[in-house]
């Protein structure tokens, strides 16, 4: 069986933290590779600053490229909106037998998991990882967490900073060539 950790997100845009705590889940957490899974809609959150699904596909794509182990998929793009992780977790039970999928979730996401849908259901068919984020505990020790946040960045290109030691450079590359958060 192989084991695969589905680290979902809007990844608006994906970031150097998120690169990380996905090679330390990987190995900490014994899994054969992570999908970072780029969520089309999250049912919890604001849509109103989310990019277009291929240009938060397309700098996933940029930032795993070469990093064994870590995959960019647009599974969940494929699946009917809004996208509730019961139901993604089903498609890719049934899609890929050979596979034991683990969530991976932050201690924000954790605080309010009651409130996910069929959240019961979750806990008593898949393995969850929670990892710490700030301000929220979890459940992985030793982590070496880069407190960034896709909200921050966001910020920092509308203000004209520099986002360069932020996110991966192809992905710093990406957005200044084709002017995204401006």
């Amino acid at each position: 069986m192989i084991r695969t950790g589905i680290f979902g997100g809007s990844f608006n845009p994906i970031h150097n933290g998120h690169i990380s705590l996905a090679r330390q889940l990987l190995e900490k957490a014994g899994l054969d590779e992570v999908w970072l899974m780029v969520s089309p809609q999250n049912p919890l959150k604001a849509t109103a600053d989310l990019l277009d699904d291929e240009s938060r596909m397309e700098m996933a794509r940029l930032a795993v490229a070469g990093k064994k182990g870590i995959i960019a998929s647009d599974y969940e793009m494929h699946l009917p909106k809004p996208s509730y992780t019961w139901n993604t977790l089903q498609a890719l039970k049934q899609d890929y037998p050979d596979r034991e999928f683990v969530l991976m979730i932050g201690g924000d996401n954790w605080a309010l998991f009651d409130k996910w849908y069929r959240a019961d259901d979750i806990r008593n068919e898949f393995q969850i990882i929670v990892y710490p984020r700030r301000g929220c505990e979890g459940g992985i020790d030793g982590l070496e967490l880069i407190d960034i946040s896709s909200t921050e960045i966001r910020e920092r290109i509308k203000a004209g900073k520099s986002i360069k030691q932020l996110v991966p450079k192809a992905v710093a590359e990406y957005i200044n060539l084709h002017k995204l958060y401006a």
